[in-house]
């Protein structure tokens, strides 16, 4: 009590914040009990049947699934390990940039992909690859044939990888200027006077000082390891990428709005809830063993 008359303003502001989670994250947990049960919708979801495990093992019985299931693992790893450096490199390389006007431009140029929808960006990207697009008429200049560069599997994850590369990495790097900026300026004064260069003294100073930031984003960003950009696929895709760009959550859309198969759709998506639980439980506890607790996030 002592302790929240001391923060009741801070416990006060929040409360809109915790209303929030609450309402829909945790209250909307209970539909999960649709992924156990053969749903009726005359009956409700308390008064459907219950089915245990059958749409779980449906689920790893059907190659749709197992190959949507690849698709995700694939796509999602892809992201993470191409698109997870690009932020810190920007942020580092930004730092070493002596004009401030310069870097204010490079940072809000960088940041404005991450305020335009997918769908707009979608839009923008099979316009600029599309048969009569810009990147084709370039092809046709040197006097090859134009690609189908949306139609075609062996290109469309590696545009997928990019263009999220391309929309997240300014946001992305905020963090790490935000740390960057807190690194005592007094261990950089040392350095010089013991004579090293820029190189060195983001290989010794800056890197070491942004890896617990770092840790931290990775552990996060294993929650997301199976989303693979449902709003980002979903607007680019076609059917003749479905083979590899048909992920988890195009899937669950597809079996529970299209189809209705309400209880199969919640079936597959708590399972990858719970991949994400373990994968971050998973990571936090490596990352705690290899770094210290001051890198993890518990």
């Amino acid at each position: 009590m002592r302790s929240f008359k001391k923060y009741k303003v801070l416990y006060v502001m929040m409360l809109p914040a915790i209303a929030y989670y609450i309402l829909f994250h945790y209250v909307p947990m209970y539909g999960a009990v649709l992924a156990f049960k053969d749903f009726q919708l005359m009956k409700g979801i308390w008064n459907s049947p219950w089915i245990g495990m059958y749409h779980f093992m449906y689920a790893f019985s059907d190659p749709v699934f197992l190959q949507v299931l690849k698709n995700t693992i694939i796509i999602s790893f892809y992201k993470l390990i191409f698109g997870f450096p690009v932020p810190v490199v920007f942020a580092l390389l930004l730092n070493e940039v002596a004009s401030a006007k310069f870097k204010k431009l490079a940072q809000t140029i960088s940041y404005l992909p991450h305020f335009i929808s997918w769908v707009v960006m979608a839009g923008i990207f099979v316009s600029i690859l599309s048969i009569d697009g810009f990147v084709n008429s370039v092809i046709k200049l040197f006097g090859m044939d134009p690609v189908l560069f949306m139609g075609n599997e062996q290109y469309f994850r590696l545009i997928l990888v990019l263009t999220e590369i391309y929309k997240s990495f300014g946001w992305g790097a905020i963090v790490y200027f935000a740390a960057i900026s807190g690194i005592n300026g007094e261990l950089y004064e040392a350095a010089i006077i013991d004579g090293a260069g820029r190189f060195k003294r983001v290989i010794y100073i800056t890197i070491p000082m942004l890896a617990p930031v770092m840790a931290i984003l990775l552990i996060l960003s294993m929650a997301g390891i199976l989303d693979a950009g449902f709003d980002q696929i979903f607007n680019m895709y076609s059917v003749n990428v479905y083979r590899v760009s048909d992920i988890i959550d195009t899937y669950v859309y597809r079996k529970g709005m299209v189809e209705m198969k309400y209880s199969y759709a919640t079936a597959v998506g708590l399972f990858k809830s719970v991949v994400a639980l373990i994968m971050i439980v998973t990571v936090n506890q490596v990352i705690k063993t290899m770094g210290g607790k001051e890198h993890a996030l518990w």
